[in-house]
Parts: C-alpha cells; structure tokens; sequence
C-alpha cells in the first residue's frame, strides 16, 4: 500500500512538473499582462492614449494596439467579433447585442466619460453664439441664415448625433458638408470666414500642436442655447469642463466601453481601469466630465 501511494505521489509531481512546464511557453494573460486590440472612435483618440499612457507606466506588460476609425466604420469590425472591446459614444442597439448574445457571450457597456459637440467658427466671423433651433433648422434644409455646417465625416458618431437630435435620415442638399477628419474641419473653417465646424470637444482640447494647433487658434467657440423647455434654454454657453459636467451645455455626449472580452483579460482589466478613481482623474485632467466626479473636501485649522 505505501509502495502504491508513493507511485501515485511521483506521478502527480511529475504531471505537475509537465503542466509548469507547458505554461512556461505560453504568454500570460491577465487584466494587467498581454496583449489587446481597441476599436476607438476616432473623436476619442486623444483621451484613451492619454490612459494607455498611464495605464502602461503601472503595468508595462500591458500592450494595446488602438484601431481609430469613424463609429459606423468600426462597429462592424466588433459586430463579426473580429475585435472585442469598443469605444463610442452610443451604446448597442437591442439587435447589435443579440449578436453577441446567439455566440453565449457577455457583453458589458460602461460609461467613463461626458463629452461635448463643439461649434466653431472662424475668428473674424461677427458670430459668436447659435441656438440649438438655429441649428436643427440648418440640418433640416430649412434655415434661411445662409449659414453652413462642416462634419469630420459622413461615417462619424458626430454626425449621427446631429442627425437623430434633428430626426432625419438624409442630409439636405445644401447647407450640411462632410470632409474626412477634424483636422480638415479646422482647417476649412480657417480658411473659410462663414462656415461652421463641428467638432468633439475631446479632440478639439487636445489639438493644440503642431500644424492642427495652428489653424485652432484661429478659429473660436460658439457659445450656444438650448431648445426652450430644456436645460440650458436661459442663455449661452460654450462646453467648457464645468458646463459639461452640469450638464447645461446643450450638445452633450457620453463615452462609453464596450467589452465582449468574454474572460478576466487585459481588455476587461482597461475597462474597469477607466472608471477606476485614477482613469477618472486622467478624464477630468483632459478637460471631458468624469463619469464619477468626487469633490476635494479641505479641513482647515487655525
């Protein structure tokens, strides 16, 4: 009998010597370690390098490639599961989830982020504020201001947002124009005295160098007012930090990650890390509303 224990003891230490063995081969994967793919709306680019950033000087065995693109680019790649985690500003429809959902896998949407839709316009423009009905009216084709709007592109979550807050399908003929990115709108703005641009917030903070902070500071924010009945119908305001975190700026957003991870990986790990108490720090610092905002409360003595 000690005979028979004493084979069946070296045959589990060998067995787990062999298990030790091929796992040493294998890279580890884990919430801090390996490796993930990120589909990101491009007008968010800015603020989740800024978190890859911070996130990698904690745990540099953590690595990212980032796929930027506009949203109705993107989502397909994540809809045939080719990538798993999104970031957007929209979360799925009913139909998009079921998707997922047929497979057997999870899906877990979290809000980091509150970002704002800025106009801009060129400086010697005597225009310095828009309502939001003026607006809706362009995008419906039946503004008589002679004034125009410029998106980044035809595929971009900006656009889609004006589109369903205006409720239409198509865009009118005239007064609505699309080019390929929020540089170019900058840049058309500048050279272009009556236009007005649109751009995110997020990107528009964060866009200050090189030749893309050259034509920003030639062009200047509207402050706008909201539809009678809403927040933010009393006056005009430009989404500043404080305005977007009350919510009283008229044209907000929120920046949500998508996760179909399915597992305890890194991309499950970056997505609780961005509505961590750092990842939230990091938001703030960009100029966007937090998702979580906790006041500095100070004790002062004498």
């Amino acid at each position: 009998m000690k005979q028979l224990i004493g084979m069946l003891l070296l045959l589990l230490t060998l067995s787990s010597c062999n298990n030790k063995q091929e796992k040493k081969g294998q890279p580890e994967v884990s919430r801090t370690v390996g490796n993930a793919t990120l589909l990101v709306d491009e007008s968010f680019h800015n603020v989740i390098d800024d978190q890859i950033t911070v996130f990698n000087s904690d745990y540099p065995d953590a690595h990212f490639k980032v796929i930027n693109g506009g949203e109705n680019k993107i989502l397909p790649t994540f809809l045939n599961d080719s990538v798993r985690v999104i970031v957007m500003s929209r979360v799925l429809t009913p139909e998009e989830e079921m998707i997922y959902t047929k497979r057997s896998i999870p899906v877990f949407t979290s809000r980091f982020a509150i970002d704002g839709i800025a106009l801009i316009t060129n400086n010697s423009n005597p225009d310095s504020t828009i309502t939001a009905a003026e607006v809706i009216s362009i995008l419906k084709g039946t503004s008589t201001s002679g004034k125009s709007l410029v998106f980044d592109n035809a595929y971009s979550s900006t656009l889609r947002y004006f589109k369903e807050m205006a409720q239409i399908k198509d865009l009118p003929k005239k007064g609505v124009y699309t080019l390929n990115t929020n540089a170019d709108v900058i840049k058309y703005i500048r050279e272009n005295k009556t236009f007005i641009g649109v751009v995110g917030v997020n990107w528009l903070l964060q866009s200050q160098d090189g030749d893309r902070g050259a034509y920003s500071n030639q062009v200047k924010l509207l402050a706008v007012k909201n539809l009678p009945g809403k927040k933010g119908d009393d006056a005009f305001y430009k989404p500043t930090q404080n305005h977007l975190i009350s919510g009283i700026y008229p044209f907000l957003r929120n920046i949500y990650i998508i996760n179909a991870e399915g597992k305890q990986g890194l991309g499950t790990g970056f997505a609780n890390w961005l509505v961590s108490q750092r990842g939230q720090l990091i938001v703030l610092k960009s100029g966007l509303g937090p998702h979580k905002y906790t006041s500095r409360e100070f004790n002062l003595k004498n």
